[in-house]
Order: structure tokens, then C-alpha cells, then sequence
């Protein structure tokens, strides 16, 4: 690739405002959320949502799939779903005699796994390949999904009866795992009036081709190797806390963060700092991800759950023992 010129950086931030201005003419508020959505597509993740029914979850996916002409798709998972019914199958054609293959929903390029909670394992399973290698094997033939793509999961915390535990395989290919909460009453109060008036039409401002020239673009963001250090010691302190000074979270963490949780973090940095129009990461671009990368890999003992710990409570615990590193100086000599 090209030198990025300061030009290609006027582009890149036009289109990204471009694109969150759309989504924002529909969606009210949810600004965390809907930016750790575009930190997904940028870094190419997937993203585990959890929130009450009506935050406008599947809204903002739809938005956004508007808005770069991309395939937008749901699944509604429920527990009499089938791997086939995701993927796709094979279906003989009694006139021909041969056999054809249908492909399954997942051939998209945003999709959206609702409630992916109330589905039985095997069919959670069924996403392991497709969010991983971006392919789909159906009678021994690999499918290419589109690119780019991106699978967002919602589950309900609220309803546990009739859901299934995510197995940990799955969770640990979700980049992040982002809660949504409640809008405050001014954004309520604007939500009503958007919904009782007049409808608004969302204007597509970018090809799904511009969106991986900006996931290319993405992975050009320059990030410093004590930035990487610092992924590595927070993921490690979640699986030998002794070694960082914090013997006592020992009993309250079964097992810790995977190597993937580590790529993410480097990664997410990367995406944000695009997002804030820097062709370099910062220490706080990771810190601000650290909660989201690590809340769903951390399997926390009953010691834990029985003293009402979360995953948050002991990432902040972690988060203040392992100090960022000062400001890389290699970021000022890119700037200039």
C-alpha cells in the first residue's frame, strides 16, 4: 500500500462522521454503544450485546447496514432452531436428480443474532466457523461469506428461563461484550417524538468496498510495543494475579482471558484511535476498551458469584494495580 497521504486522512474521517451522522439521525443517544459497534467493523470483530428488549439494538445494525449499502439479515434464535437454518443445506432436486445448495442467512454482511441465549449449543456452535474464518463448510464445500462482515449477538438479561449458557468458545470469538443501558428522560422525551413523527430516510453515504478500504486502512494505525505490553500484562494478570500483586483475586477467577483477548485490545485501540482521527494509539484508546474486551472471557468461581462480584468490579481491580505506560514518544514523530 500507498504512503497514507494527509488527504487520505481528510477522507477517512469524512466518511466515518458521514456514517455516524446518518445513524445518529435515527438512533437517540446509545453514543458508547454505537461507537463500540463502528470499533467492530473497523477492527473486523464481533460484538456480544446485553440489554432489556426496545434499546434500540437491532435498529442501530439496520441503520448502519443502510448507510454503507451493505446486506443486513436477523436471526431470531430460538430453541427449536437447527445448525441448518443458520448455515445453509444441501436439497435434492427430484426433477434433476442432482442436488443444490441453499445458503443459510449468515451470507451477509451485518448480521444480527437475536437473543443467540435461546438457542441450544449446537446451534450456537454453528457460528464458530463462519465468525472465525468467514466461511461456511456445507457438505464438505467451503462458502465464503461477503465481505466485510460482522455478527452482532443480543441476549436478555432479564429472561433466564428457557436460555442456554453461551459455551466458552463462542464468547471468547465475540471481540467485545457491550451493555447497553437505559436512555436518560431528555432522550426518551426525543426518542417519542422521532417515533410519533414523521419518518426519517436514511441516506446510504458509503459502499461496503469504502468500509474495507477503511478496515485495510485500520490496520495501518501505528501502535507502539509498550502499548502491546500493556494488553499482555493486563490479560495476564487475570490468569496469574499472584504475579501482579494481586494474590487475593486469585480465588475469585477460575480461568482468565485468552490470547484473543489480548489481539482485541490491540486492535480495538487501533480502531478507536481511527475513529478519533489519529493515525496513531494512545493508552487511553486501550484503557477505554479494556472493560468491553475482558467482561465475557473472565469465568469468575463461586466465591465470586457468592460474593457478588462481577467481571467489572475485578477488571477495575486489575486495571488499577497494572499501570498504562507513559504517552509513546514514536506518536509524535508520526504526527509531525
Amino acid at each position: 500500500m500507498d504512503a497514507q497521504t494527509p488527504a487520505d486522512n481528510n477522507d477517512t474521517a469524512q466518511v466515518m462522521e458521514q456514517i455516524l451522522y446518518e445513524v445518529k439521525r435515527v438512533v437517540v443517544g446509545q453514543d458508547r454503544f454505537l461507537e463500540r459497534v463502528m470499533v467492530a467493523m473497523l477492527a473486523q470483530g464481533h460484538l456480544l450485546v446485553e440489554g432489556v428488549p426496545g434499546l434500540a439494538k437491532t435498529l442501530t445494525v439496520k441503520t448502519l447496514a443502510s448507510t454503507v449499502r451493505g446486506q443486513f439479515k436477523r436471526i431470531q434464535f430460538t430453541p427449536d432452531l437447527v445448525p441448518a437454518d443458520l448455515v445453509g443445506t444441501r436439497i435434492y432436486n427430484q426433477k434433476t436428480g442432482e442436488f443444490s445448495t441453499s445458503l443459510g442467512p449468515v451470507f451477509t454482511n451485518l448480521l444480527l443474532a437475536d437473543e443467540i441465549n435461546r438457542a441450544p449449543a449446537k446451534v450456537q456452535s454453528a457460528l464458530l466457523e463462519v465468525m472465525q474464518e468467514r466461511q461456511v463448510t456445507i457438505a464438505g464445500v467451503s462458502h465464503k461469506v461477503p465481505e466485510p462482515f460482522l455478527v452482532m449477538a443480543t441476549q436478555n438479561p432479564i429472561e433466564t428461563e428457557g436460555t442456554y449458557p453461551l459455551p466458552e468458545a463462542q464468547v471468547d470469538r465475540f471481540m467485545m461484550k457491550v451493555l447497553v443501558d437505559y436512555p436518560s428522560d431528555e432522550e426518551e422525551f426525543v426518542i417519542v417524538e422521532r417515533v410519533i413523527g414523521p419518518a426519517v430516510a436514511v441516506t446510504a453515504v458509503a459502499t461496503t468496498e469504502q468500509l474495507s478500504a477503511l478496515q485495510h486502512e485500520c490496520r495501518r494505525i501505528y501502535v507502539d510495543p509498550s502499548l502491546i505490553q500493556y494488553a499482555v500484562r493486563l490479560v495476564s494478570a487475570t490468569r496469574t494475579p499472584d504475579r501482579h500483586g494481586l494474590k487475593d483475586l486469585a480465588r475469585f477467577i477460575t480461568f482468565g482471558a485468552s490470547p484473543r483477548a489480548t489481539i482485541n485490545l490491540t486492535e480495538g485501540a487501533r480502531a478507536l484511535a481511527m475513529l478519533r482521527g489519529r493515525s496513531y494509539a494512545l493508552p487511553e484508546d486501550m484503557s477505554d476498551l479494556v472493560p468491553d474486551v475482558l467482561r465475557h472471557r473472565l469465568v469468575l468461581s463461586y466465591e465470586a458469584l457468592s460474593e457478588g462480584l462481577t467481571a467489572d468490579a475485578l477488571t477495575a481491580r486489575i486495571m488499577a494495580r497494572v499501570s498504562p505506560p507513559a504517552k509513546p514518544l514514536a506518536h509524535e514523530k508520526l504526527a509531525a
